[in-house]
């Protein structure tokens, strides 16, 4: 949900979160100094990248962090933790500093997309809210990007509100944006984050009327010549047929939501320049993904509406991002690298700088990973993580504008197989510098 409701984000997170920091503050690690790290050990099956997204929503969770007396009150009735605990929680402000991937930076496998840098209190606390954050928006984005680059010029619309859980529907709408869909269906997405809406009518407004010409009359009567008429209610050639008859050559557009939509493009195509409304555009849906859009690249297609597709991230509705401790204050006041040992979850010790290695012609060849200390820099290269919390205070808030900006440029500097849809490994290499 969206802070600017003023809910807390702090009961948004696993009970174990608070165990840990009961029993940190105990044993006196609690104030240690720590850094934890939020990145994939892989990208989804088949997937040649990823891309970044929940960056702003993760940093208004961040100030909403707040346990006021509802939220204390539920943990002391319910014994939930200690009368030390709850103390240490009703002073609770995330103190810290934080870099992170900026929005719309596309990431590959152990990519540190936030790097969290603190006590071990103040920390670990944001585990679960960070997680079930970017996991979400970013496989949203993940899938958004190969639509968008399958549709090429064309502009796609977001409108799986219906297919997901209420404000899951408002944070995909918003992930879908940064990876350059054009609009949206969900009218609260636009009040939060100023994303451009559209949507005119479903069968059921032309159910309601005792005929099609009635239903089409009364559409273009109300929302004027440039609407967008639903067309394949009950015979298609007929519909269109009407709906030019009531709006004219004007007619904005038409949308088909069912059948074989490459063959009934192409034939409505001719039909409506026989009808001399040769600028009327043709909308397509009906649970459309990446694939079908590419399928339809050649059919004379104005645009996309997606849906459950986009919502369930395509098949990968989660990025399977984790979020570790990889380094900790030791007994002399220096910070040094820990990590799980575990064949099947590997994990590297050691706090990560992260750089984006490019050709000399801006192609990217090699993410970079620097294990306690920066990667030096060719010329070429450049430095992906940026400040995102400074001493607790957010430093990194940037506009959605910007976000789309700066995916269509990392998405440009990936190599051309990247644009496949094939299954294939990640489209560049992770090296780690320094980690032996």
């Amino acid at each position: 949900m969206s802070t600017s409701t003023g809910r807390s984000t702090a009961l948004l997170t696993d009970q174990y979160e608070l165990t840990m920091l009961q029993a940190a503050i105990d044993s006196g690690a609690a104030h240690r100094r720590s850094v934890f790290e939020l990145f994939p050990r892989r990208l989804p099956a088949g997937r040649r990248y990823g891309v970044v997204a929940g960056v702003g929503r993760a940093l208004d969770a961040i100030e909403s962090f707040r346990f006021g007396d509802d939220e204390l009150e539920m943990l002391r009735s319910q014994q939930i933790v200690d009368e030390p605990t709850l103390d240490y929680l009703a002073d609770y402000r995330f103190g810290g500093d934080i870099w992170g991937y900026p929005e719309g930076e596309t990431y590959f496998p152990y990519s540190p997309l936030m790097v969290v840098e603190s006590t071990f209190a103040d920390a670990v606390l944001l585990e679960t809210v960070l997680l079930s954050i970017y996991n979400h928006d970013s496989a949203i984005a993940s899938a958004a990007s190969r639509m968008t680059w399958a549709a090429g010029e064309r502009p796609v619309i977001e409108m799986g509100s219906r297919r997901t859980h209420e404000w899951a529907a408002v944070a995909a709408a918003r992930a879908a944006y940064v990876a350059g869909f054009t609009a949206t269906s969900n009218l609260r997405a636009r009040l939060e984050y100023g994303i451009p809406t559209a949507g005119t009518s479903a069968h059921s407004f032309v159910l309601v009327h005792d005929t099609e010409t009635d239903a089409f009359r009364a559409q273009v009567h109300s929302l004027g010549k440039g609407t967008t008429l639903l067309v394949d209610t009950f015979d298609i050639a007929e519909a269109v047929r009407i709906g030019v008859e009531i709006a004219g050559p004007d007619l904005g557009a038409v949308r088909i939501d069912s059948g074989d939509l490459a063959v009934l493009a192409y034939r409505v195509r001719a039909q409506l320049d026989e009808l001399g409304a040769t600028k009327t555009r043709i909308i397509v849906t009906s649970d459309l993904d990446e694939f079908a859009i590419a399928g339809l690249s050649a059919a004379p297609v104005d645009g996309y509406g997606v849906g459950t597709q986009l919502v369930t991230g395509s098949g990968h509705p989660t990025c399977g991002f984790v979020y570790k401790l990889v380094a900790r204050e030791d007994s002399s006041d220096e910070l040094v690298g820990v990590a799980k040992k575990s064949k099947d979850k590997i994990s590297v010790g050691g706090r990560k700088y992260a750089l984006r290695r490019l050709s000399p012609d801006g192609t990217a060849q090699a993410e970079i990973l620097g294990v306690g200390r920066p990667v030096e820099n060719d010329g070429d290269d450049r430095t992906v993580l940026v400040p995102l919390v400074r001493n607790g205070k957010v430093v990194g808030r940037e506009s959605l504008e910007d976000a789309r900006e700066r995916h269509q440029r990392s998405r440009a500097e990936l190599p051309l197989v990247a644009r496949q849809l094939s299954k294939g490994e990640p489209v560049i290499e992770t090296h780690f510098e320094g980690y032996e």
